[in-house]
């Protein structure tokens, strides 16, 4: 069991939060909506921009570091449901100036703008989750010298994504697939994309559904959490003799709900990854199911045949925490245990991971 340690940050509302180097000093700041917060101990504040709010909603659903004018700063990416577009905000280098932003695509309402490194270049890409509209994969060609920085807006799917969106190597071939929740997209040798619609995760699959391995059979399962209602669980990836593909559905925990984003890393520094997940509080103001529970952020640790059940903080709002959107995972004290940056409309705070209560053992070497 770890010892965690809450610090408030903020009483902001925004959604999406994560730790950057902003000022590249060596030490981690945080960045969330229209501020950032300066490290190591994040009480300093400088804005970022006005960002646009729409009743309990503020227009920023991501927090993407991408270094988009080459000039060695993180730049930040965003987009949300209201501008329908995909932003770019410009680094500008100190801790007073306001950061320029400019339209990188209009995409229709996005649900969470997602980064991954799709082509394998090493370099991301940004891939919008829009629910009602098509999938682009956007890729940043940075400004170099007197060229200004441009991006390619390639459409992969012209039919509707659906709420939720991952990505991984599903077939096994070295490339990563694109995850929505009807199916799956196969990336194949010569550049194209063939659609396998061999699931159905729900209607409200968070974002990111998660491509893990989580039994270790050498073939990648999902983890998709419900961002709309109850629900969270792994589907494991089967093949049968003559290489059919097939998908079982496990049920990891019936009794949370609104887990909107997940992650899948080493928490508790045992090497291996653990799930790391929480509740969306008013994730919408009213009607989804477990709308009403008490919040929490939960970690899940897989122990050859199940997932046990951690708590890292719960309680009733104004008591206990949730995540909102989008939130992030780093070492910020030195101490080899990643700590947790966690937005929500009920505040911003960051989780201190203080390893280990002592003479407590992972449940995989129980």
């Amino acid at each position: 069991m770890l010892r965690w340690e809450r610090k408030f940050i903020a009483a902001e509302a925004f959604e999406s939060a994560a730790f950057v180097d902003v000022d590249r000093d060596g030490t981690l700041d945080i960045v969330s909506g229209g501020f950032w917060y300066h490290g190591p101990d994040f009480v300093q504040r400088s804005t970022i921009t006005d960002v646009s709010r729409h009743g309990d909603y503020y227009d920023d659903f991501g927090s993407i570091a991408l270094d988009v004018t080459g000039n060695g700063l993180p730049d930040l990416v965003t987009g949300g449901w209201w501008g329908e577009a995909v932003r770019w905000r410009e680094n500008p280098g100190d801790s007073t100036s306001i950061w320029r932003e400019r339209i990188i695509a209009t995409t229709g309402p996005i649900e969470q703008p997602c980064a991954w490194d799709i082509d394998g270049d090493g370099v991301l890409e940004v891939v919008p989750n829009t629910p009602a509209g098509p999938l682009r994969v956007i890729k940043l060609r940075p400004a170099s010298g007197d060229v200004q920085p441009t991006w390619q807006v390639t459409q992969i799917w012209d039919g509707q994504q659906g709420h939720g969106l991952g990505f991984g190597d599903i077939s096994g071939s070295g490339r990563g697939d694109l995850v929505m929740n009807h199916g799956w997209l196969e990336a194949l040798d010569d550049g194209s994309w063939s659609y396998h619609p061999e699931f159905d995760l729900g209607q409200t699959a968070s974002v990111p559904i998660l491509v893990v391995d989580v039994n270790g059979d050498g073939l990648a399962d999902l983890i998709v959490g419900n961002g709309h209602g109850y629900g969270l669980d792994w589907w494991e990836q089967t093949r049968g003799a003559d290489g059919t593909r097939g998908w079982i559905r496990h049920e990891i925990d019936a009794f949370v709900s609104q887990c909107h984003t997940l992650r899948w890393i080493d928490v508790d520094g045992d090497g291996h990854p653990e799930l790391i997940t929480g509740k969306r509080w008013r994730a919408h103001p009213e009607g989804d199911p477990g709308n009403e529970d008490d919040l929490g952020i939960w970690m899940y640790r897989w122990t050859g045949s199940g997932f046990e059940k951690e708590v890292v903080d719960a309680g009733p709002p104004g008591v206990g925490l949730g995540i909102g959107i989008d939130f992030d995972l780093a070492d910020t004290t030195g101490n080899g245990y990643l700590d947790i940056v966690a937005p929500g409309k009920d505040g911003l705070w960051i989780l201190i991971n203080h390893g280990p209560v002592e003479g407590d053992r992972p449940s995989h070497e129980r």
